[in-house]
């Protein structure tokens, strides 16, 4: 499956501005820490991550939760778009 960067971007965007409080979503930086700006928590990661395997096709695992691959839209851009282009590991139905 083949994404556009911008698509993906877009998606991630719009499902944290739905599903956690962002007070202006269009002030903050795709590189901010997600965690630091107190979007997502612990808890708030698992429903990312479930976003993720759903929207994409992806299988998040357990050793890829890491925040050089979640902490921020530019690397769940990146994190997403590498997983499509290796076509590995599909979730499980």
């Amino acid at each position: 499956m083949h994404e556009n960067p911008d698509v993906v971007r877009s998606d991630l965007r719009g499902f944290l501005a739905e599903r956690f409080y962002i007070p202006n979503p269009d002030q903050l930086p795709d590189d901010a820490s997600l965690l630091e700006k107190g979007v997502v928590n612990s808890a708030g990661f698992i429903e990312l991550i479930g976003f993720l395997e759903e929207r994409f096709q992806i299988a998040v695992e357990h050793e890829e939760i890491l925040p050089e691959n979640l902490a921020s839209v530019d690397r769940l851009v990146r994190y997403v778009l590498r997983k499509l282009e290796s076509g590995e590991n599909q979730p499980a139905p």
